[in-house]
């Protein structure tokens, strides 16, 4: 008997659900249908390219077009030639095409195994001792409640010194004989002079030295206005629970801070694995090839030879660093994804 009364009268019941479907009769008007709570439902909106143009979809793409345009021309177009250059012999006028073969003499060259080692040592003493000095800095700068400003500008001031300029200013403070600035300061305290960059054991942990006073402002400013996030409340609720200062930076500072540490990290160790200025001026690459890194001897196949250079193997050792560094980066992303939010 209801059955009979619902189909006449065009309603479903459903328990729970109230959603109501007016059924058209054919000989009358046309109801307008309605959804739950009997509101009324709005017809799906048409894409045509007349109601993109009306969005503002025209007038947004020709904003863009000239930023797509620049990125294109410097960003995609560099890395596609370079992708064809890794498969031929050329001189940049003439090009043979070589096949796999700038790719086995790269593997056959007896200083990338040597570059490449050098470049691990780099990046995981800088990792060890580099990562955590802007950390470090930026925490207690945080904690200062007078001349902050002061101390953020000296922190940062290294940055602003042009690279090349604060290499070769290190070079001084470098010099191996004894009246150098750092054997000079060695020697008040009985130490004897030191061959900073002559010394294949010490070579690298001194460019890492520089590198880190070079580059660690910059992160401390970002790890600075990341604690400017960081609710004071819980800072309070620790110090009435009696926390020490090292115990709030442990279990409130750093785990606000985890998903920022998590990019800074994998940024470091993408210019780590890049690195190219400390060694070229420093030393060269010397002493011994102590100092050689991929990206050096990547400028030594392409410019290194007065005669020509080996653009085919340099473009194919650079094909092989932004491959590598790009599955490392997806891995580390999709490994600490659910770290740095959780």
């Amino acid at each position: 008997m209801h059955s009979d009364d619902a189909a006449r009268s065009g309603t479903r019941r459903s328990p729970g659900r109230p959603v109501q479907v007016e059924l058209a009769d054919p000989d009358g008007p046309v109801r307008e249908a309605r959804g739950a709570g009997g509101a009324p439902v709005t017809p799906a909106r048409r894409h045509t390219p007349a109601t993109w143009v009306r969005g503002g979809g025209l007038s947004s793409l020709v904003f863009a077009l000239p930023a797509v345009f620049a990125f294109g021309l410097f960003a995609w177009l560099p890395i596609g030639r370079a992708f064809v250059m890794s498969f031929q012999k050329t001189n940049l006028f003439t090009s043979t095409w070589v096949g796999l073969d700038n790719f086995q003499h790269v593997f056959a060259d007896p200083v990338l195994p040597i570059a490449v080692r050098n470049t691990l040592w780099f990046a995981l003493l800088a990792l060890v001792f580099g990562y955590p000095v802007p950390l470090i800095g930026a925490v207690l700068m945080n904690e200062v409640r007078r001349a902050k400003g002061l101390y953020s500008a000296l922190a940062y001031l290294p940055v602003v010194v042009p690279p090349v300029v604060a290499v070769l200013l290190w070079k001084f403070f470098y010099d191996p004989r004894p009246t150098g600035v750092f054997n000079t300061i060695l020697g008040w305290f009985g130490i004897g002079p030191v061959l900073w960059l002559q010394n294949a054991h010490i070579v690298m942990p001194s460019l890492v030295l520089e590198a880190t006073w070079a580059a660690a402002g910059g992160t401390v400013i970002i790890y600075l206005a990341a604690l400017t996030g960081v609710s004071g409340e819980l800072y309070d609720a620790a110090e009435v629970d009696g926390a020490s200062i090292w115990r709030k930076i442990w279990h409130v500072t750093l785990p606000q801070l985890r998903g920022i540490l998590f990019v800074t990290l994998i940024l470091q160790v993408i210019g780590t694995a890049q690195v190219f200025l400390e060694p070229y001026l420093f030393t060269g690459g010397g002493p011994n090839n102590a100092t050689v890194t991929v990206l050096l001897l990547i400028y030594r196949y392409a410019f290194g030879n007065s005669l020509g250079g080996k653009y085919g193997e340099a473009t194919a050792l650079s094909l092989m660093l932004a491959v590598v560094l790009a599955v490392l980066s997806v891995v580390y992303f999709r490994l600490t994804r659910r770290w740095s939010t959780s």
